[in-house]
């Protein structure tokens, strides 16, 4: 299984993404850009660039910014793996609290919403899904 963030994982998730289209509506959505740092060497050079589009009620989770977020973070590699994929949401909360997660742009509200649930924005299908191809 590949490695959270990694090409190959990407791939997957893109794949997973595809095929999961009839979910229903996410509960929150949400158009969030991610600077995940540090991210071990031999995925990438220290931090990737990601986004994370619930908007159209579809999952879209891949590298690269996105135009006019609502929200713009920057977040441990390791915290953001056990919110992605793990689905844990504590883990985000007590990150923000340790200064792990940082706002760089957007509603602190919004943000808060997110990290108490992840659940609601993406759903248990799609998150179970993306916990089976990751290592």
């Amino acid at each position: 299984m590949p490695a959270f963030l990694s090409d190959d994982w990407i791939a997957a998730a893109k794949k997973v993404q595809a095929e999961s289209t009839d979910l229903g509506d996410p509960a929150v959505t949400v158009r969030m850009n991610l600077d995940v740092t540090g991210v071990p060497a031999d995925i990438a050079a220290g931090e990737v660039e990601a986004h994370l589009d619930t908007s159209d009620g579809e999952l879209d989770l891949d590298v690269g910014h996105m135009d006019d977020p609502e929200l713009a973070i920057k977040i441990d590699y390791q915290v953001a793996k056990e919110i992605l994929v793990d689905g844990n949401s504590q883990a985000g909360i007590n990150a923000f609290m340790a200064g792990k997660v940082k706002l760089l742009t957007g509603d602190l509200a919004k943000l808060m919403t997110v990290a108490q649930g992840i659940e609601k924005v993406v759903s248990p299908e799609i998150a179970q899904r993306l916990k089976d191809i990751t290592d």
